[in-house]
């Protein structure tokens, strides 16, 4: 019976144990579409066990209806296995992958042990193909993983639930292939592009090897013609800044390159060799030339009617645009002598008439300042007292013409400005003639001095000393002449010793100032006031010796002149020891005419 149920159909009990045994493998539950495959196996044979069906598989809770057999039967004695018999539970135990708790032999109680173990409920029912346990058995091993294995038992609403899924991935796979060729079609477009770049380059590398052969070539070239070229070519921006440039530093920079071009161009030009490109080059310079010098011309004669406007301090203007910029005008002189001179004599006629203008306007501010009238009747030996003072001196305060007093201090001052304008014109004060004379030749000689450093310094190159003094002298005739006249007017009428004298000191310090400034073209000037004021004072001395020689005689003809001279002239007075009053002023205007002559250290003066 035991070789039947080996050898053919499994009884209930054993699929029920192998159900049981089922429920408990890690393997995932199968659906039971093999049920009717079981059923479709062949019926029992004839010969059939003892051990029968008597209820369902799947309801029968005990798989043997009738007692064990005892250990000694007579069939298992009469049965034997045959050699290569392998036990039906190991071979279960093999093909499930899990092996029982319970060992059963074939020969003891299998009924107990086996509903002790027997599993409540299989997992799936196993198609076994029509194969013996032994052949199933030895198949198992050929068949796939099992995971593959449960894969092929889907079912097919399975496979149709996850139809979509994978027409949505064969669809990704296509899109997948159109996008790799496209990729295939960008990188094979790449690699033509790539060929066509690497072409580029090696012709690109070619042409840089020609270049490089040719920059050198030029460099060997360029150091042996360059220092040559560079001797007969004017650089491009000296033209532009010449021609179109503000005239500034820079100009001034630029005309000195062109000028040294063109010495070098000219002394090239005087050689035996001739090279053509001097040829080419000296008209161009010469064009650059006369376009420098319409410019300079054009700038100088700006300048100068600047000097014409109304209240212009022309020492501004000559500091910074004339001597600022002189290289001008020297260029100018020595490219065009014939401009040069005009522009020069522009220059002279513009600065008389602005000197001569402005010391006019000086003159009569100066003269609006009250002067006192010291005549005759200030003389020493005149009589105050039978003498009424005339009607231009009644406005006067009360002076003594014969004091010097703090007269002396304008020659102790180290240093002095001159009186503007336009305070001489508003003030009020009566003053000597000497204040007069002391700010108007004070600022003639501060202006002669600057105007000669000016000439100097602006013309020295392309003049001689002879011909800047000869240009200080037609500026300043005019102005000279006026200062004479001015001189004259203060001292032509007047016999004031003291200021005569003060005056003549101040002409000193005046010259010793031109001498300290290196101006002798001034020299004239102050002779020529000299030759005013000298014959002037002696006028007023012999005036003031005369007065006292009449007030002597008059006093002797009564008495002696010795008790005339320390006598007082009244009787109320008989008692008084001072002396005359003639003895204190002559005694006063000797003491100021020594005053005056102290510091002189000249012999040959009349005093």
């Amino acid at each position: 019976m035991w070789l039947e149920r080996l050898s053919g159909q499994p009884t209930p009990s054993a699929s029920t144990a192998t159900d049981q045994l089922r429920s408990s493998s890690p393997a995932p539950h199968r659906s039971s579409h093999l049920a009717p495959r079981i059923a479709a196996r062949p019926p029992y044979g004839p010969r059939t066990s003892s051990l029968g069906l008597g209820s369902q598989a799947n309801t029968s809770t005990h798989s043997l209806n009738s007692p064990k057999l005892p250990n000694g039967s007579s069939l298992k004695q009469q049965i034997a296995p045959p050699p290569d018999f392998v036990d039906p539970l190991h071979a279960l135990r093999d093909l499930i992958g899990q092996a029982s708790d319970l060992e059963l032999d074939v020969g003891n109680d299998i009924g107990a042990g086996a509903l002790e173990s027997k599993p409540s409920l299989l997992l799936e029912d196993v198609d076994f193909g029509g194969l013996s346990l032994h052949a199933f058995a030895d198949n198992s091993d050929q068949e796939e993983p099992k995971e593959a294995y449960r894969s092929a038992t889907q079912t097919v609403e399975e496979y149709e639930a996850e139809k979509d899924r994978f027409e949505d991935l064969h669809r990704s796979i296509l899109a997948c292939d159109d996008v790799l060729k496209s990729v295939q079609t960008s990188l094979t477009n790449f690699q033509q592009d790539l060929g066509a770049v690497s072409a580029e380059i090696e012709t690109l590398q070619s042409r840089s090897t020609a270049m490089e052969s040719k920059l050198e070539n030029r460099k060997v070239v360029e150091r042996l013609l360059g220092p040559a070229i560079e001797e007969v070519s004017i650089p491009p921006a000296v033209v532009t800044i010449i021609s179109e440039g503000p005239i500034d530093s820079s100009w001034i920079t630029a005309l000195d390159e062109l000028e040294r071009w063109s010495k070098m161009i000219d002394g090239k030009a005087r050689k035996s060799e001739k090279v053509m490109a001097t040829s080419d080059v000296k008209p161009l310079l010469d064009d650059l030339t006369n376009k420098a010098v319409e410019r300079i011309r054009d700038f100088l004669v700006s300048q100068i009617k600047a000097l014409r406007s109304p209240n212009i301090n022309a020492q501004i203007i000559q500091q910074q645009a004339f001597l600022r910029y002189k290289s001008l005008y020297t260029f100018l002189a020595r490219h065009h002598p014939v401009l040069g001179e005009e522009i020069g004599q522009a220059y002279i006629n513009t600065m008389r008439w602005y000197y001569l203008s402005n010391f006019t306007r000086y003159k009569l501010a100066l003269e609006k300042i009250p002067v006192f009238v010291v005549d005759k009747n200030d003389a020493v030996g005149a009589d105050q007292s039978t003498h009424r003072p005339p009607a231009n001196r009644a406005s006067q305060p009360n002076h003594d013409p014969l004091t010097l007093g703090r007269r002396i201090e304008v020659l102790k001052r180290p240093s002095q400005a001159a009186l503007p304008s336009h305070i001489a014109e508003d003030n009020k004060q009566t003053h000597y003639l000497e204040t007069p004379f002391l700010h108007f030749n004070l600022a003639l000689i501060d202006n002669a001095t600057a105007e000669y450093s000016f000439l100097a310094t602006f013309f020295s190159p392309t003049s001689t000393f002879q011909a800047i003094s000869r240009h200080f002298q037609q500026i300043f005739s005019p102005t000279f002449a006026l200062g004479h006249e001015f001189t004259k007017s203060l001292v032509e009428e007047s016999n004031d010793c003291l200021g005569i004298l003060l005056s003549v000191r101040l002409n000193q310090r005046f010259a010793f100032e031109l001498q300290r400034k290196k101006t002798p073209v001034a020299d004239s000037y102050i002779n020529g006031t000299n030759m005013l004021l000298w014959p002037r004072f002696q006028q007023a001395m012999d005036m003031h010796t005369d007065s006292i020689k009449r007030a002597t005689a008059a006093v002797s003809s009564t008495r002696g002149a010795a008790s005339a001279l320390t006598s007082p002239s009244s009787s109320s007075s008989s008692q008084s020891t001072a002396p005359h009053r003639l003895t204190q002023r002559f005694g006063q205007f000797i003491q100021g005419i020594l005053a005056l002559s102290r510091d002189a250290g000249d012999d040959s003066e009349p005093v």
